[in-house]
C-alpha cells in the first residue's frame, strides 16, 4: 500500500477516480429497488433533470447508484484519453459530476457538450487528453441538454424527435467550443476565492441560452422549476451507510499508505488558497482529506435533519455530498470549512427569527431545507476566505450566500447545476475587494505580531 503514496499525482487519481466508481456500481447491486435498476435508469436518462430533481424518486435508489457509477466511469475514461494529466482541478470536476449523478446528470445528457469541447481540440490541434478538465465542466449545463433533447418546445414530455436531436446537438456543440476560453478567464473574476470556477462561465450560458430559448422565443417568464413534491422519497439509511463505509475505507486506505496525523495536520494549515493537495503534500494525505471531509459533511447533514426534525437525505442531498467532498483537493479541509458550516447554521436561525418579527410566520429556509443544504455544498467554495482571512470573514462570506443562493435559480430556470458555484462568484465579486482594502491576511497578522 505504501508504494501508492509514491505513485505519481496523476496514476494515482486515475486509478482513485475508477474505484470510486466501482464503488456505485458495486452499491447499486445491493438496493432494495434492484429488480428496477434498468427501468429506472431509462426514467433517468429521459426525464427532466433541471434543478431540484430527485434521482431516488424519479429512477429509485438502485438505478441512482447505478447512474453516478456510470456517470464516474465516463469521467475517468475522459481524463485516460491521451495526452491528460489529471490533478486537482480534475478531482474536483470529477467528483462533482458524480455527485450531479444523483439529481442532474447521466451518461446521455453529457455527450453533446463533451462533443463540443472534442470539436475545440480538434480546431485548435490539441490532444483531447489536455481538454479533459473542460469536457467535464461543461457537463454542468446537462439538463438543458436533456430539455432541448426530449421536451422543447413544450414542457411535457415528447421523446426522441428530430427538432429535438438537433437543437441538443448544436446547442451542446456551441456550449462545449466556446467553453474553455470561458474556464481560463473565469478565475482572474474572483481571484481564487471560488473554488467552484467554472460556474462562472456556465452560470451565464445557462443565463443567456435560457433567456433566448425560453423567455424570448416561448414566452416563458417563470424559472419553471422541477417540482419539490417528489422531496418525500428519501432514505437515512441508504446514504449513511453506503457514505460511512465508503469514506472509513478511505480513512484505512490512507492510513495503510502511510498517512501520519502530522501529514494530515500539515494539509489542514493551509489556507487553500491556490492549493492542490495531492501535489503539495501527497496521496496519503489527500486521502485522508477525502475520509475525513466526507465524514464531517455526513455529520453536518445529519445535524441539520436532526435539528429540523426531517429527512434530509434525498437524491440531491445524497449527491452534494460528493459534489462538496469535490473541492478536497483544490482547498477545503475541514480547518476552513467549519467556518462556512457555521456561517448556514447561524444564518437559517437568524433570518427565521426576523421572518417572524416581520410577520413570515412560515419561514422555509431553515437549515434542513433543500436549498439550504444545497447552498452550503457551494458556499463550501469559499472556504480559502477563510483560510487566507479568518474563521469570522469566512463565516460572513457564508451568511451572504445564504440570502443570495435560492434567488439565482431564476436567472438560469434551473438548467445551471453549478447554481450556488455561481452565487459564489457573485459573493467574491461583494466581498474580496473590501477584504483586500481593508482587512491584512492572517499571515500578515502573524509576521505584524512577530515584527
Amino acid at each position: 500500500m505504501k508504494k501508492l503514496n509514491k505513485m505519481p499525482e496523476d496514476r494515482f487519481l486515475k486509478l482513485f477516480f475508477a474505484l470510486f466508481s466501482a464503488a456505485f456500481l458495486v452499491a447499486a447491486l445491493f438496493m432494495p429497488d434492484r429488480a428496477d435498476m434498468f427501468g429506472g435508469l431509462w426514467r433517468i436518462l429521459s426525464g427532466t433533470c433541471k434543478i431540484s430533481t430527485n434521482y431516488f424518486a424519479l429512477g429509485g435508489y438502485a438505478a441512482t447508484y447505478l447512474n453516478m457509477g456510470l456517470v464516474g466511469l465516463f469521467c475517468t475514461v475522459l481524463v485516460c484519453l491521451p495526452g491528460a494529466k489529471p490533478n486537482n482541478v480534475t478531482t474536483l470536476g470529477v467528483l462533482l459530476t458524480v455527485g450531479f449523478g444523483a439529481w442532474g446528470i447521466n451518461p446521455l445528457n453529457m455527450v453533446p457538450t463533451v462533443l463540443g469541447v472534442c470539436l475545440y481540440a480538434l480546431v485548435k490541434k490539441e490532444k483531447l487528453g489536455a481538454v479533459s478538465n473542460a469536457m467535464l465542466y461543461s457537463t454542468g449545463i446537462a439538463p438543458l441538454i436533456s430539455d432541448l433533447l426530449f421536451r422543447y418546445p413544450t414542457t411535457e414530455y415528447i421523446g426522441f424527435n428530430g427538432l429535438g436531436l438537433v437543437l441538443a446537438l448544436f446547442i451542446g456543440l456551441i456550449i462545449g467550443f466556446f467553453l474553455p476560453a470561458g474556464l481560463t478567464h473565469a478565475p482572474n473574476i474572483h481571484k481564487g476565492f471560488d473554488l467552484y470556477s467554472a460556474a462562472v462561465p456556465i452560470g451565464f450560458t445557462s443565463f443567456f441560452l435560457r433567456s433566448a430559448l425560453y423567455t424570448v422565443l416561448l414566452g416563458q417568464k417563470t424559472a419553471d422549476l422541477s417540482t419539490m413534491a417528489a422531496l418525500d422519497v428519501a432514505s437515512w439509511s441508504n446514504t449513511n451507510i453506503f457514505c460511512l463505509v465508503l469514506f472509513g475505507l478511505c480513512v484505512v486506505a490512507a492510513l495503510l499508505m502511510g498517512c501520519k496525523p502530522r501529514d494530515y495536520l500539515n494539509l489542514m494549515k493551509d489556507s487553500g488558497h491556490g492549493a492542490s493537495f495531492t501535489a503539495k503534500y501527497g496521496n496519503a494525505a489527500f486521502l485522508m482529506n477525502v475520509g475525513i471531509f466526507g465524514l464531517m459533511i455526513l455529520g453536518y447533514f445529519n445535524l441539520a435533519g436532526a435539528l429540523d426534525g426531517k429527512e434530509v437525505f434525498t437524491g440531491m442531498t445524497f449527491g452534494i455530498v460528493f459534489c462538496m467532498l469535490a473541492t478536497c483537493n483544490s482547498g477545503s479541509h475541514p480547518g476552513n470549512v467549519w467556518p462556512i458550516m457555521l456561517g448556514y447554521l447561524v444564518s437559517s436561525y437568524l433570518f427565521a427569527w426576523l421572518g417572524k418579527l416581520l410577520g413570515n410566520e412560515a419561514f422555509a429556509l431553515t437549515i434542513g431545507n433543500q436549498s439550504i443544504l444545497i447552498g452550503l455544498c457551494y458556499a463550501n467554495g469559499l472556504s480559502p476566505i477563510s483560510g487566507k482571512y479568518g474563521w469570522a470573514y469566512g463565516f460572513l462570506a457564508a451568511g451572504l450566500h445564504y440570502l443570495l443562493v435560492t434567488a439565482v435559480p431564476d436567472m438560469h430556470g434551473g438548467f445551471c447545476l453549478y447554481n450556488g458555484g455561481l452565487t459564489a462568484a457573485l459573493i467574491c465579486l461583494l466581498l474580496v475587494p473590501q477584504l483586500e482594502r481593508f482587512v491584512k491576511t492572517k499571515d500578515d497578522r502573524k509576521a505584524l505580531k512577530v515584527k
